[in-house]
C-alpha cells in the first residue's frame, strides 16, 4: 500500500511514492527534467501557467507506472506546494490569467498601501504580518490592474488547492493557506474580513476551508482513468513547501527549526506565542499541525529569494565546465572569508528580509591580483550562509534560539562549504535527512487518512544522515567578514 506525495515547485514538480509499511520511498519522479520557465514579461513580475504544473505532475506518476508499481495500491495523496502564488478560475474551473507566484513583486506598493490604510497596530495584532506582497496584495493587483480579468473570477486559490481541485473537483483551500495569503485572523480564529473589505474581494470568490491534515475530498472517476490511481482516493494533506518542509523532518513542536535551501533559502522555526515582527521581516503563519487554541502551532517563516538560485548563477556563468561537487570542492580551496571578498545575494526580486527592497546581487572588494574563481564561488556560499544568518538574527528577536536545524541533505545543503559555514555562523548543529517535500506530503497523507495513527508511527523510519557541529577555527573570521557584509548590506539598503 503506497502514499503519494506531490510537491510544486517552481523549478519543477516531484512526485514520490511513499510504502506505507515500510516507511521508505521506493520511487520518484521529477519533471521537467530542466528547470520550468518562469515568465518574467516586466522587471519584477513571476508567472506560471498552472495547468503545466498538472501535466509535470502527470508526466511523473505515468513515470512510476512505467517503472513497474501498481498505482491500484495508492491508498492517500497529500500536495506540498510554492507558497503565496495566486491562481484564479472561471465557472468553468479554467484559468483566468497566468498564476502570479511567489517570488513575483508587483503587489508590494498595493501591501504598503493597505498596511497604512488598514492601520499598522491592527495588522500586527489580528494579521502577525503587514499585507505585503502576499496573494490577497497579488489579487487586489489584478482587481486594479485586470478589471475584465477580475470579473470573470469564480475563485482565487494557491497553487496546492488548484492541484487538489484538478483531482477532486471541489475547490477547497486551508487555514494554514489563508494565513499564507494574510487572510487570516489570527484573534478570531477565522478568514479575515476587514482585508478582503478593504481590497474589496467579494465573499464569493474565497474557497471554504477545509482541515490540511484530513480528507479533504477524493479522486474524481476521470481523473483515476486518466492517472492510473483509484477512483475514490483520498486527498488528506495539503501545506505549503515551507511548513510542508518543517513536517517532512518531523519538526513539529514549539522550539524546532528546519531549513531549506532550494531556489530559495527558508528558515523555519515553530512556536506557539503568536507574535510579530514589528517590520514583518520575517513572517508568521499557522503552522500545518495547528489543529486547536489549546496547543497552537505557528510557523515563523525566514525567506530569502537570492540563495540556491545565486549559487546556481554562479555554477552556470563561473564554472559551467564542473558539476556541482567539484565546484565546491573549487570554493573549498579558498581561505574562509573569500580573502575579503563580499558577495549580496539578493538578485531575485523584492527580499521579504530586507523590508521589501530589490537591492539586485552585488560582487564587492574585487582584487584584480588576488581573487580567482575559488574566491568568487566561496564568496557566493559564504554570503548565501550570510543572509541565514541575518535573517536568524532577526527570529531570536522574536524568541526562537536555534540550537539544532534540520534539513534534508538537497540543494545547498549538498555542499560540505555552506552547511559547516551557516553551523558555524548560526552556533547550531546541523542535522540532515533523507526526506523531501514530496515524501512529507506522503506521510502527511497517511496520517491524514488515518493510516498512520499518530505523528510518531508517520515519523518512525525516518533516517538521519548526517550531522554537522560548528568549525572553532572558522568562527572568527566568519563573525569579522559577516560584519562587513552587514554594513554593506545596510549601504545597499540606504
Amino acid at each position: 500500500m503506497y502514499s503519494l506525495g506531490i510537491d510544486v515547485g517552481s523549478s519543477s514538480v516531484k512526485v514520490s511514492l511513499l510504502d506505507i509499511e515500510g516507511g521508505k520511498c521506493v520511487c520518484s519522479a521529477t519533471n521537467p527534467k530542466s528547470e520550468a520557465p518562469i515568465k518574467a514579461v516586466r522587471k519584477g513580475w513571476a508567472e506560471q501557467n498552472p495547468k503545466s504544473w498538472w501535466n509535470y505532475m502527470s508526466e511523473g506518476i505515468h513515470e512510476l507506472a512505467a517503472a513497474g508499481f501498481d498505482l491500484g495500491q495508492v491508498a492517500s495523496i497529500g500536495i506540498s506546494y510554492q507558497m503565496h502564488g495566486l491562481v484564479v478560475l472561471d465557472k468553468d474551473g479554467e484559468p483566468v490569467r497566468d498564476a502570479i507566484i511567489w517570488c513575483d513583486s508587483r503587489a508590494v506598493s498595493i501591501g504598503a498601501e493597505a498596511l497604512q490604510a488598514i492601520g499598522y497596530e491592527r495588522c500586527m495584532e489580528h494579521l502577525l504580518n503587514s499585507p505585503g506582497n502576499f496573494t490577497a496584495s497579488k489579487l487586489a493587483w489584478v482587481r486594479r490592474n485586470e478589471p475584465d480579468v477580475y470579473a470573470r473570477i469564480w475563485r482565487f486559490m494557491l497553487p496546492g488547492d488548484y492541484i487538489a481541485f484538478r483531482l477532486t473537483g471541489e475547490a477547497t483551500t486551508t487555514a494554514t493557506g489563508m494565513s499564507e495569503g494574510i487572510l487570516w485572523d489570527f484573534v478570531d480564529r477565522r478568514r479575515a474580513h476587514f482585508v478582503a473589505d478593504y481590497y474589496g474581494i467579494e465573499s464569493d470568490k474565497f474557497c471554504p476551508v477545509v482541515q490540511a491534515i484530513g480528507e479533504q475530498g477524493r479522486v474524481r472517476a476521470e481523473v483515476a482513468a486518466e492517472l492510473g490511481i483509484p477512483a475514490g482516493t483520498p486527498v488528506s494533506y495539503r501545506a505549503g513547501d515551507q511548513p510542508n518542509n518543517a513536517f517532512s523532518l518531523d519538526v513539529l513542536k514549539p522550539g524546532e527549526i528546519a531549513a531549506t535551501g532550494g531556489t530559495s533559502g527558508v528558515v523555519y522555526g515553530v512556536t506557539d506565542v503568536p507574535k510579530a515582527d514589528p517590520q514583518s521581516r520575517v513572517n508568521t503563519f499557522l503552522h500545518v499541525t495547528s489543529v486547536s487554541e489549546d496547543e497552537p502551532r505557528l510557523g515563523v517563516l525566514l525567506c530569502i529569494n537570492g540563495t540556491g538560485i545565486m549559487n546556481s548563477w554562479a555554477h552556470r556563468n563561473i564554472t559551467p565546465e564542473l558539476s556541482y561537487p567539484e565546484m565546491n570542492d573549487l570554493a573549498a580551496t579558498a581561505p574562509v572569508g573569500a580573502d575579503g571578498l563580499l558577495v549580496l545575494p539578493f538578485g531575485n526580486g523584492a527580499e521579504r528580509v530586507l523590508a521589501n527592497r530589490s537591492t539586485g546581487a552585488r560582487l564587492l572588494g574585487v582584487d584584480l591580483v588576488r581573487h580567482g574563481k575559488e574566491h568568487i564561488l566561496r564568496a557566493v556560499q559564504e554570503g548565501i550562509a550570510f543572509s541565514f544568518r541575518y535573517g536568524i538574527d532577526i527570529m531570536k528577536e522574536m524568541g526562537l534560539k536555534p540550537d539544532v536545524i534540520r534539513a534534508g541533505k538537497a540543494n545547498m545543503f549538498l555542499s560540505p562549504l555552506f552547511r559547516s559555514t551557516l553551523a558555524t555562523l548560526c552556533d547550531a548543529r546541523i542535522e540532515l535527512f533523507d526526506t523531501d517535500g514530496s515524501l512529507g506530503a506522503a506521510r502527511g497523507a497517511a496520517l491524514g487518512a488515518g493510516i498512520y495513527k499518530t505523528t510518531d508511527e508517520a515519523f518512525a523510519t525516518l533516517e538521519k544522515l548526517d550531522t554537522i557541529e560548528p568549525e572553532k577555527e572558522w568562527k572568527q573570521p566568519l563573525e569579522v567578514a559577516f560584519s562587513r557584509w552587514k554594513q554593506e548590506v545596510g549601504n545597499a539598503l540606504k
